[in-house]
């Protein structure tokens, strides 16, 4: 172990949360705003894209709800408040402001029967109707698909976490702008908020 994982460890932090009975897959935000070159929030990888295909895959052959969030916001991002006016970026999201940026990714669509949410902050909990659906479908566990890493991916999982859901990320699902926030934002969900798994075994179990 590294001094910094032995410093962690004997912090306390690292503990392990179990896998419950009843997951639900979540992708947050694989639209074209981060996949399509020349756009402000171009990460110039797909792999993640990729990797959360096969992990909806997986999810679907054994009959595990995915739910699907994309940003968008009112005229002048009206309801996205001090975080639109933080992230200029964010502009590419408002409704009618043209352009296809905040369309769902078409790799991996969402088919008949999945939930869309449109969401204006990072985390997909905050001030939409997730921790209520997630509730009625009694689902305990949440898998992470999506964009970023050191975003909303991890406001969501941190959300989840203090919402009673297990979050479980998928790292190599997860992608982020440059290596270096990606793996220590990794590296800290897993030593406080989320279970981090290879993906690998993240289909195994959803294919159970």
């Amino acid at each position: 172990m590294s001094g910094l994982d032995d410093d962690y460890a004997a912090a306390g932090f690292g503990g392990h949360l179990e896998w419950g009975e009843s997951p639900a897959v979540l992708v947050i935000d694989m639209v074209r705003a981060y996949f399509k070159p020349g756009a402000d929030l171009y990460m110039g990888s797909r792999d993640c894209l990729d990797a959360t295909g096969r992990v909806l895959a997986a999810a679907r052959r054994g009959g595990v709800p995915v739910i699907y969030t994309r940003v968008e916001y009112g005229p002048g991002g009206i309801d996205g408040g001090l975080f639109f006016r933080k992230v200029g970026a964010l502009r590419s999201f408002v409704a009618g402001a043209g352009g296809d940026l905040g369309e769902i990714m078409p790799e991996i669509a969402p088919q008949p029967g999945d939930l869309v949410i449109a969401k204006q902050y990072a985390s997909a909990f905050f001030g939409t109707s997730l921790s209520a659906t997630l509730a009625a479908l009694r689902v305990d566990t949440v898998v992470l698909c999506g964009v970023s890493t050191s975003g909303c991916v991890r406001a969501t999982a941190v959300d989840a976490i203090s919402h009673g859901y297990v979050p479980i990320v998928v790292r190599q699902a997860v992608g982020d702008r440059d290596p270096r926030p990606h793996e220590a934002n990794l590296f800290d969900l897993a030593a406080k908020y989320a279970e981090v798994w290879d993906e690998e075994a993240v289909v195994e179990r959803l294919a159970q």
